[in-house]
């Protein structure tokens, strides 16, 4: 695995202990101990998921079948999930997986200075985020670079490095959020900047566009709202703070006068659009004596709304379905996961950190099937000196699938694109990236996207 690989999987994996600036990513301890002042007792964590439940596919499913809604065209990706409720359906596009250019989109990712951000697209063009904050647009049907504007701030000593944040598109619009604590609006035509809005806490997470208001989670566990055309601070909400949580941010889902936000702290919480008044909050959390890691309750994947329900799974291993209008829990089952889910029609799809994917019942969590996508994977050990002191090279991590001509498409870490049907998981189509990749793909036009750690831009047709 590349340096660069293990730069990126240490975002999603090592946790960071206070929500502090960007100047101390290289102070990243896991193993340090909690500020209790900061954490929520165990009294206030209720376990939702039984001890006896186990993951493994149902018996009264075997062999029957299920409905996925019908393949459209979709002709812009403009927020991280393609849609406010960041979900979109089953995609008509590249059926053959060719790829049909590569380009570069600036700084690949190293230590302290990473590529988290997914890409969005509209108006034939693909917009994104390299690892020093500078913006790019691209042609989406060549790849020719269209503008570039860095981000980066000159002006504030404390960040010197920083990552992530993202981008979404509204009305000729860029959004742009950063972990250099900035909000910033861009004219998608031409790269000048309209506005910046500084904040206290780095933003890793993209954000959401919606009725004239950007909204973006900050690393305090904030969900921050700001004008879309001035740039102002609206309204804003604090969920607990967590001593220790994934650098990896999810962007907020909206439905309606709705918005759903998870945090760092495992809560999933659901707020007027309006005014931010909460209308409820759940905690997907469980603790286990076996991994310490179930301490890190962070959701870090997207929550995602679909058919009145809210679709979240937490590092804690909580994978949920969530009523939207009353908070309450519908089926819970026990998934380790830092991605988003893919409901769709009668299914929902739930990458874990382990490498399974898994196809569940939307109605009832019951499974009809588990892959694992790590299946041949041979564990290796690298470094040492005649194999002392070597180490393990920790096994592919996959991102959140999409749904392309009814396939799942996911990337790895280790450079691999991969689709499959999503009515068995059978594996159907193989695809050499040629660098890591674990931000998820999306689709334009006939073209999927994918933004790998070293920096290119691939299209394939």
């Amino acid at each position: 695995m590349t340096p660069r690989a293990k730069s990126l999987i240490a975002v999603l994996m090592i946790a960071a202990l206070g929500a502090s600036g960007c100047s101390t990513i290289s102070n990243l301890n896991p193993f340090k101990g909690k500020d209790t002042k900061e954490v929520a007792t165990e009294g206030d964590r209720i376990s939702i998921i039984a001890a006896d439940q186990k993951l493994e596919p149902a018996e009264a499913l075997k062999n029957v079948d299920f409905a996925l809604p019908p393949p459209e065209t979709m002709a812009d990706w403009p927020l991280p999930g393609g849609t406010p409720e960041q979900l979109v359906g089953n995609i008509t596009a590249a059926p053959d997986l060719s790829i049909a250019w590569r380009k570069n989109i600036g700084m690949a990712s190293k230590q302290g200075e990473l590529i988290t951000a997914p890409p969005v697209a509209a108006g034939g063009r693909v917009f994104t985020i390299d690892a020093q904050a500078e913006v790019s647009a691209h042609d989406a049907r060549t790849g020719a670079g269209i503008w570039r504007v860095n981000m980066r701030p000159n002006d504030n000593k404390r960040d010197r490095e920083g990552f992530g944040g993202g981008l979404a598109y509204a009305d000729g619009k860029l959004y742009m959020t950063s972990g250099f604590r900035l909000v910033a609006q861009i004219d998608a035509a031409t790269g000048r900047v309209g506005w910046r809005t500084r904040t206290e806490q780095p933003i890793h997470g993209a954000p959401t566009v919606f009725g004239g208001r950007v909204m973006a989670v900050a690393l305090d566990n904030t969900l921050l709202t700001f004008d879309a055309a001035t740039g102002a601070s609206g309204w804003s909400y604090q969920a607990l703070s967590e001593s220790a949580r994934i650098l990896s941010s999810s962007s907020p889902a909206v439905s309606g006068d709705t918005v759903v936000a998870s945090f760092g702290s495992g809560e999933l919480v659901a707020l007027r659009t309006a005014n931010g008044n909460d209308l409820w909050n759940v905690a997907l959390s469980q603790a286990s004596r076996t991994s310490a890691l179930s301490e890190i309750r962070d959701i870090a994947g997207r929550p995602v709304i679909y058919n009145g329900d809210v679709f979240a799974v937490s590092h804690s291993g909580v994978f949920a379905a969530t009523d939207l209008r009353t908070g309450q829990a519908r089926w819970t089952l026990p998934v380790v996961g830092i991605t988003s889910p893919l409901p769709a029609g009668d299914v929902v799809y739930v990458v874990a950190t382990d490498g399974k994917l898994i196809c569940a019942a939307r109605e009832t969590g019951q499974i009809y099937w588990i892959h694992d996508m790590n299946t041949g994977y041979v564990a290796k050990k690298k470094g040492g000196f005649w194999g002392i002191g070597a180490r393990t090279v920790a096994k592919p991590l996959w991102s959140n699938p999409i749904l392309v001509n009814s396939r799942l498409v996911l990337v790895s870490s280790t450079g691999q694109l991969e689709a499959l049907n999503a009515k068995t998981g059978a594996v159907e189509r193989k695809v050499e990236l040629g660098g890591p990749a674990l931000i998820g793909p999306i689709v334009a036009g006939n073209m999927i996207y994918v933004v790998t750690d070293n920096a290119q831009l691939i299209a394939l047709r």
